[in-house]
């Protein structure tokens, strides 16, 4: 383990629980003390390369960078001096969103990592701070569990979240990589992604998951149709797509009549307001009522 880091790491690795920022913090005030802040050029900074994280909020990363316009970069990154440059360790936000604010420099802290503490720091810093998909916090957590043979209790107390949180989370990685990259796409909830996890035909797990985007069914809704058979789920799939020709033409009916029309059960029913209002829907219909 790096000297470089000390106490840090420590407490970061240890199975207590994980406080990054307070990891992060020690290492900037032992780093002011010694006037290890530095200003690198951002063009020399490469990511990560056991970063977990693949999507980046760009509406987020434009709002960072006009903070960082008006104010600077008030938290030096963290880099490892490389062949080539740095690579970057911790801070991957306020890089992005300094390149974007124009900056050609950023406040950095260059300290010597070797690969698993690379890994670790990266993978640690995304999920305390919760900044991943569902299905990277998956992998991300996976690896560490792994990598430092965690129990999922342990793996609770260390993330701070309950033990039906990791497991369900952890059950992500089971599904198949179409349902996994509409998680990630934010097009299916981690709700739905739990529910779906739960399956094994991969088949029904995807077609589920099209149905969920198709139809905009609830959890409530996919919960009921994955506790079905195969052959009754087809069946509520028709009905649904049943309900929907029927909403055409409730929607045909009230341009003709001006009324709310409600199809249901095979049956046609039209409110009226008034006698007056009644006589005018007959008299739309083409029907008349003689008068004595």
């Amino acid at each position: 383990m790096s000297k470089a880091l000390g106490k840090g790491l420590e407490q970061l690795f240890s199975n207590e629980r994980i406080d990054f920022d307070k990891f992060e913090k020690t290492i900037v005030e032992e780093a002011k003390e010694s006037s290890d802040i530095v200003e690198i050029p951002l063009t020399e900074i490469r990511s990560n390369p056991y970063q977990p994280r693949k999507e980046f909020d760009e509406q987020s990363l434009l709002e960072f960078a006009e903070s960082i316009k008006e104010h600077g970069v008030i938290q030096p990154i963290i880099v490892k001096k490389s062949i080539k440059g740095y690579e970057l360790i911790a801070g991957e936000r306020r890089t992005r969103a300094s390149k974007m604010a124009g900056k050609e420099t950023i406040p950095a802290i260059i300290r010597d990592f070797d690969d698993d503490e690379m890994m670790e720091i990266a993978l640690i810093e995304n999920i305390q701070r919760e900044n991943l998909n569902p299905i990277e916090e998956a992998e991300a957590l996976s690896k560490i569990i792994e990598k430092n043979n965690l129990t999922q209790e342990l793996a609770s107390k260390k993330f701070g979240k309950s033990r039906s949180y990791i497991t369900n989370i952890l059950g992500l990685l089971k599904l198949p990589e179409k349902t996994k990259k509409y998680v990630t796409e934010g097009k299916i909830s981690m709700g739905h992604a739990r529910v779906l996890s739960k399956l094994t035909d991969e088949d029904r797990i995807n077609e589920l998951a099209d149905l969920i985007i198709e139809q905009g069914l609830s959890v409530r809704e996919i919960e009921k149709l994955a506790s079905e058979n195969s052959s009754v789920k087809k069946k509520v799939k028709k009905q649904i797509l049943i309900n929907s020709k029927y909403t055409i033409y409730e929607t045909l009916m009230r341009e003709k009549i001006g009324s709310k029309i409600k199809i249901k059960n095979k049956k046609i029913e039209i409110p009226f307001d008034s006698e007056k209002d009644l006589e005018r829907i007959i008299e739309l219909l083409g029907m008349g009522v003689d008068s004595e």
